[in-house]
C-alpha cells in the first residue's frame, strides 16, 4: 500500500470534558465537528476521524507520561498525529507558536542529513494526550526510510 491508497484511520481517545476538547482540535486546530453526543465528539481530524470520549474513568493527569529519548528529545509515549505536507507543517507551526502554544518538544528538524529527516513537533492537548505532527520533504519516499 503507498502513502496515495491509504484509508481514513478512526480513533477513539479519552478526554476530561468535551468544551476544552472541542476549544482545541475545533478552535485551534480547525477540525470540523461531526456527530457528537453528551459524552462524545467526532472531529476530522486532517481527514481522519478521532473521537474525544468523556469517561468516568478518566485517569487525569496524575498519571505521569512515559518517554522515549529520540534525537536528544524525550518523546512521550503513547502519541499519537499526522504526517503533513511541509508548506501546512510550517503553517500550523506558525499558527501554534502565535497561539503562544505550550510544546512538549518545540517545531524543529530531527535526523538532519539523515534518512528520514524530518519536521516535527509535539504538544499536549487539554486532557493531556500526546500529538505529533511531522513533516517530510518526500512523504512518499521519505515516511518509512531505514
Amino acid at each position: 500500500m503507498t502513502t496515495s491508497e491509504l484509508s481514513p484511520f478512526h480513533l477513539a481517545i479519552e478526554v476530561r470534558d468535551l468544551p476544552s476538547s472541542r476549544a482545541f482540535y475545533g478552535e485551534l486546530f480547525g477540525c470540523e465537528e461531526g456527530r457528537s453526543a453528551k459524552t462524545w465528539v467526532d472531529f476530522n481530524f486532517f481527514g481522519h476521524q478521532l473521537v474525544c470520549h468523556v469517561t468516568d474513568s478518566y485517569p487525569g493527569a496524575s498519571i505521569a507520561p512515559a518517554s522515549n529519548p529520540v534525537d536528544g528529545h524525550d518523546v512521550p509515549v503513547p502519541h499519537f498525529g499526522i504526517v503533513l505536507e511541509m508548506d501546512v507543517w510550517q503553517e500550523l507551526a506558525k499558527r501554534l507558536r502565535d497561539a503562544n502554544t505550550a510544546f512538549v518538544i518545540e517545531p524543529y528538524v530531527r535526523f538532519e542529513g539523515q534518512p528520514g529527516e524530518q519536521a516535527t513537533m509535539f504538544l499536549l492537548d487539554p486532557s493531556g494526550n500526546a500529538l505529533e505532527f511531522k513533516s517530510f520533504r518526500n512523504i512518499a519516499s521519505e515516511l518509512f526510510a531505514t
